[in-house]
């Protein structure tokens, strides 16, 4: 680990982060290393307690919840999401992705809970975003490092309604959107809200108590300050503890809404190893665990998707490495990594975990030189 302590003091050093916490588990034998300071001023030390916006290591939760549904036989995988999703009973899609966003077809076929779940449901954004779709999409699915920007769900879904597919349903992989409906559909099946839902049926069981979609008042000392590269190599100051994480959005971001930390992330990796098992109950079954953990994309829908995937697939709610591009790409390893300047992935065959949490976002879909060094640093551990 002195290492990994090494490879992370150093991009403290040089000011490209505050701070980090950097997880490895392997079986019951984890190692943890701190470094730097939850903010810039040096106010307090990191610590492995400290508490991050982890972005879209949000979506592999959502995931789970979804597929819990599954499993009580609420909703099945076939499902068309109309059901539920009403706003979503009659999309359309422009008749060629470069095509203006009124030359539309009818979709060929309803969009269902797989096609959410493998992120093909024909709404996100592709390698391109210069395409007239895409653009109308921005206007919808908005940062979600600020999610007290978001109107509430159901006008959420109303305006995205309004965009064309850029896609027909599972025809391709797209980020980002399938995992705010996946939120979005828990909570309309459950009957619930996406927070209560999460917190009673996956923090609870699993000992996550600081893993939540706000930050109370009483935990804020350990919570980081959120930053943003601000052109010239500085940090610039995106959120702050008072901030946007003060209270409850009034759109809970499935897609990448939550605040955890390091040991929290542990114990929903380690209920994905143990095949859906935490404390001798089973919260989610072998087979639903294996469908998150698969590569569920053809190889033409992996390179459409390039600009996001770097020798994997998808599974649900995370990547699959299918090639070994880079010395961490181990196929089967899954995970994802955040906006925020997190990630966090498990290798089945070997029961790795490895967790890194920053406080500095990322400037683009390209994992950050940070990131790669850690996985660098952890690779067959």
């Amino acid at each position: 680990m002195s290492a990994l302590h090494d490879t992370l003091r150093r991009y403290v050093d040089d000011g490209t982060v505050p701070g980090a916490v950097g997880l490895v588990a392997r079986g019951d034998a984890v190692e943890v290393v701190t470094v730097g300071s939850q903010d810039a001023e040096g106010t307090a030390p990191m610590d492995r307690g400290s508490l991050f916006r982890i972005a879209s290591i949000t979506k592999p939760v959502t995931a789970a919840a979804l597929l819990m549904l599954v499993d009580e036989g609420l909703l099945a995988l076939d499902s068309p999401v109309a059901e539920w999703l009403p706003e979503l009973a009659d999309p359309v899609v422009v008749r060629t992705p470069s095509a203006p966003v009124d030359d539309v077809v009818p979709a060929a076929r309803p969009i269902t809970v797989e096609d959410l779940l493998s992120s093909r449901p024909g709404w996100g954004f592709p390698s391109d975003f210069t395409l007239p779709a895409v653009q109308a999409l921005f206007g919808v699915q908005k940062d979600g490092r600020a999610p007290q920007a978001y109107p509430d769900p159901d006008t959420w879904l109303a305006d995205l309604a309004r965009v064309p597919l850029l896609y027909q349903p599972g025809e391709a992989w797209l980020y980002g959107t399938a995992s705010d409906l996946q939120g979005i559909l828990i909570a309309r099946v459950s009957g619930r809200p996406l927070p209560e839902f999460l917190a009673e049926r996956v923090f609870e069981p699993l000992g996550m108590k600081d893993t939540a979609f706000e930050v109370p008042k009483e935990k804020r000392d350990r919570f980081t300050t959120a930053y943003r590269p601000d052109g010239a190599g500085a940090p610039e100051v995106a959120d702050t503890p008072d901030g946007q994480w003060s209270r409850v959005p009034a759109f809970p971001s499935g897609g990448g809404g939550l605040v955890s930390t390091a040991d929290d992330w542990l114990a929903f990796a380690r209920l994905l190893l143990n095949g859906g098992e935490a404390g001798g109950r089973s919260l989610l079954s072998p087979a639903s665990v294996s469908r998150m953990t698969s590569n569920h994309l053809t190889a033409p829908q992996r390179e459409l998707a390039s600009l996001f995937l770097e020798g994997q697939g998808w599974g649900h709610g995370g990547g699959v490495d299918v090639s070994p591009i880079d010395p961490w790409n181990v196929p089967g390893r899954y995970g994802w990594v955040g906006g925020t300047g997190t990630t966090a992935h498990i290798v089945p065959q070997t029961g790795t975990v490895t967790i890194l949490l920053t406080q500095m976002a990322m400037e683009n879909p390209t994992p950050t030189p940070l990131m790669r060094d850690f996985w660098r640093c952890t690779a067959g551990r």
